[in-house]
C-alpha cells in the first residue's frame, strides 16, 4: 500500500506540473520551444479555450486517480489469496445509482461551458474591420474590402529573414489590425481546401473554393501573431504561414493610408504571385 500511495502522490505531482508549468512556457503569437501547453491567450475567445481545456485536464487527471485507486483496491483486496472464497455479490443498488449520477453529472459539467464557448465563436458581433482571406497554393491574399485593396503574403526565404522573424512563420507582407477591435474573417480557397488557423486568437476555420466562410476575433494586445494552413493542401503545405501584425488605432490608421497608395486593386498582388510561380 505504500508503494501505491506514492505512485498517486506522483502522478497527482506530474499533473500539477503540466497544468500549471506548461503555461509558463506558452508563448505569445508563436509557438515556444519545450512548450507543453497551448499558447498565451491574445483574444477573449482564446482566453474561454485555455479555461476549458484546464478544466478538461484536471477532470480527466482526476478520473484516471479515481480509476486507478480502485483498481489497486481491487488487485490487492479482492484477490484469489486475500479471498479463497469468491463472493457471490450480484449487485448492489447505491453502487449503481451513483455510477449512473456520478458520469451524467461529469457530463453536464462539460457540456454547459462547452456550448457557452461555441455560442461565443459562432455569435458575430458587429465587426470594426473586414477582412477576406484567400488561401492559395501556396499562399494567402487578404483583401480589406472597405478600404478596397488586396496583397499577397508569402513566407520569407531563408536568405531574407530578419534573425529576430521566426523561421517558417515569417512572411513579406503581414495582415495589420487594430488592437481590441472586432475583425470579422471571410474565408475562402482559390484552388483546394486550405484552413485559417491562429491559436492565439483561437481561430481555425476552413477556406473552401466556392464557398465563403466566417469568423472573428478580437486582439486584446499588441505584437505579432503567427499560424499556419491548417488543412493538407499539396507539396508546400507547410510553407505558407499566417502572419497578423496587431498595432494601436493610429498605427492602423497610418498602415492603411499607406496599404492604400502601395496595393493597386488590380495589379497589386501580380508581383507575388510571379514570385509564388516561381517558388
Amino acid at each position: 500500500m505504500l508503494l501505491l500511495k506514492r505512485l498517486i502522490a506522483f502522478m497527482a505531482a506530474s499533473a500539477a506540473v503540466l497544468a500549471t508549468g506548461g503555461i509558463a512556457l506558452a508563448g505569445l503569437g508563436q509557438p515556444s520551444p519545450w512548450q507543453m501547453n497551448l499558447q498565451q491567450a491574445g483574444s477573449p475567445v482564446m482566453e474561454e479555450i485555455i479555461w476549458f481545456h484546464n478544466l478538461l485536464i484536471y477532470l480527466i487527471v482526476a478520473i484516471s486517480v479515481f480509476v486507478l485507486i480502485l483498481l489497486a483496491i481491487v488487485a490487492v483486496k479482492f484477490n484469489a489469496r486475500a479471498n479463497p472464497v469468491p463472493s457471490k455479490t450480484t449487485h448492489n443498488t447505491l453502487i449503481e445509482v451513483i455510477w449512473t449520477v456520478v458520469p451524467v453529472v461529469i457530463l453536464v459539467t462539460i457540456a454547459v461551458p462547452s456550448f457557452r464557448l461555441l455560442f461565443h465563436q459562432l455569435n458575430m458581433p458587429k465587426a470594426d474591420v473586414t477582412v477576406k482571406a484567400t488561401g492559395k497554393q501556396w499562399y494567402w491574399s487578404y483583401s480589406y474590402p472597405d478600404a478596397k485593396f488586396e496583397f499577397d503574403s508569402l513566407m520569407l526565404q531563408e536568405k531574407d529573414r530578419k534573425p529576430d522573424q521566426p523561421r517558417l512563420l515569417a512572411v513579406d507582407n503581414e495582415m495589420v489590425v487594430p488592437v481590441n477591435k472586432v475583425v470579422h474573417i471571410l474565408t475562402t480557397g482559390a484552388d483546394v481546401i486550405h484552413a485559417f488557423a491562429i491559436p492565439s486568437f483561437g481561430v481555425k476555420i476552413d477556406a473552401i473554393p466556392g464557398r465563403i466562410n466566417e469568423t472573428w476575433f478580437k486582439a486584446t494586445r499588441e505584437g505579432m501573431y503567427y499560424g499556419q494552413c491548417s488543412e493538407l493542401c499539396g507539396k508546400d503545405h507547410a510553407f505558407m504561414p499566417i502572419a497578423i501584425r496587431v498595432v494601436g488605432d493610429r498605427e492602423y490608421a497610418t498602415w492603411l493610408d499607406q496599404a492604400k497608395k502601395k496595393y493597386a486593386q488590380d495589379n497589386g498582388a501580380q508581383p507575388n504571385v510571379l514570385a509564388a510561380a516561381e517558388k
